[in-house]
This record gives C-alpha cells, structure tokens and sequence, in this order.
C-alpha cells in the first residue's frame, strides 16, 4: 500500500454481556434514580454546572466502594478494561488495574455535556443503562484537530477514519471505553425521556 495508518485512536464498545441485561439494567436504573433523590449535594451541584440534569460526579463519585450493585457492575466493567488495555498494547505486567471515579449520570429533555476529558486516568468510559429512541450518542473529536492548521476540510464522502469528529450511538448495555486524553461530548437530548448512564475512570501502579 502507497499510504498506511500509525498513530490509531482505538474507542472499544462492546455489550457489557451476552444476556441478561435487562433485568439488570432495570434494577440499575432504579437505583440511580434513588441515587438522585437522595443526593441533594449532586442536585445542587448539577443546578449549577449540569443544567437540567443530574450527575453524581461531585458528590458520589465513588459508588463501587458503597453500593453492592455498582461493586458487581465494576468487576464485570474491569474485564473489559483489561481487554481493551491489552488491544492498545499497554505493558501492565505485574501492575493492576483499578476504578478510581464511578458516578451516574441522568439526562433528561434538554440536557447536554459539554466538551471535555478525564485528567488523571488513563482510560475512562460509559456505561449505557436507559437509552431512549433518538438520545445523543457519544461524540469524540479528533486529538490532532488544532493541529491541522492550513489543512483543508474534508470531504463530505470522508472515510469514518478520516472525519475530525465521530459519535458513538448510545446502546443500552453496552460499554464504550477510550483513552483519557481523548475529548468527547454530549448533545442535548431531544427526546422526552431519560439517558441514563454511569461513567467511570480508571488507573494503575
């Protein structure tokens, strides 16, 4: 080939397991929505920098250390971290791999995330527990966009791998994993109903 491919970004997404998802994603959506009722510190701190959502981030954000449900949801997430480590062919030999942040993330009509990474961790994620028809994916810009510089734009018939931004559709039961560096957001939902996700970082020594 006259032109080859270094320096790949890799985005993992994967259904978290083969069956049962349903059911545990019920019980799971509950138990985030309980998880807002009860955090009135996360309220008032999405009032302010989450408009018309709720998020746990700065206030339960560690919620495998406190809660049975996210400890299990963790472990199964862990393996798919390792996975994806492993495609990026990161040495952790003799290192281990941990959860530092676990929080939830509820998004009703009108609520939107901005742009922004994960400092501090060298993989993060979402998991996907309520998606509705029409919900925002996730969408991730390309890391060497201002860099560019005199570069024209692309095409519209662009290869996937050539855009400068790409979305992720949300999937209920799906994890998506991507390196910490790397700049994503979330449009505003335009459905009626809920997006509700938990997000996630993680680390190693």
């Amino acid at each position: 080939m006259p032109a080859r491919a270094w320096f790949p970004t890799l985005i993992y997404h994967e259904p978290l397991l083969s069956t049962g998802l349903q059911k545990f994603n019920a019980a799971l959506a509950d138990e985030c929505r309980n998880l807002r009722d009860f955090d009135s510190a996360g309220r008032r701190w999405s009032a302010k920098n989450y408009p018309g959502g709720y998020t746990s981030y700065a206030s339960l954000n560690q919620l495998h250390k406190f809660s049975s449900t996210f400890a299990g949801l963790e472990r199964k997430i862990t393996a798919h971290v390792r996975r994806y480590a492993a495609l990026l062919d990161m040495d952790l030999r003799g290192r281990s791999v941990h959860m530092t942040d676990f929080w939830v993330n509820i998004m009703p009509e009108h609520a939107a995330h901005s742009l922004h990474l994960h400092p501090l961790s060298f993989i993060s994620g979402t998991y996907y527990v309520v998606t509705p028809r029409g919900c925002p994916g996730l969408k991730f810009e390309d890391p060497r966009l201002s860099k560019f510089m005199a570069a024209p734009p692309k095409t519209a018939e662009a290869r996937s791998a050539n855009r400068p931004h790409i979305t992720y559709p949300a999937k209920a039961g799906h994890v998506i994993l991507f390196e910490s560096w790397l700049r994503h957001e979330v449009a505003a939902n335009r459905t009626t109903a809920e997006r509700i996700s938990v997000s996630f970082n993680y680390n190693w020594h």
